[in-house]
């Protein structure tokens, strides 16, 4: 959870074998807004896992501060 890159702070990183999972949580008034997952790749968290992931997939997660529950949830693999 809150892994330091140069770019800033990257919500949580899961590693497994050989894949990255990199995770960005934000919380929006009701509608999704695309943020999460913009922010992921604007910001660039993905390098400091170049050399060891074969895989790279990018998660944005949105959540409604109104309902309590998740509104947006985006998946993109990073093609190497």
């Amino acid at each position: 959870m809150e892994d330091a890159t140069n770019h800033g702070r990257l919500d949580m990183a899961v590693l497994f074998e050989d894949r990255c999972y990199l995770f960005e949580f934000k919380v929006v008034e009701g509608e999704a807004e695309g943020r999460a997952l913009e922010q992921l790749k604007e910001k660039r968290y993905f390098e400091k896992y170049t050399a060891e992931c074969h895989k790279i997939f990018l998660i944005g997660v949105e959540l409604s501060k109104r309902e309590r529950n998740i509104v947006s949830f985006e998946v993109e693999e990073l093609k190497n």
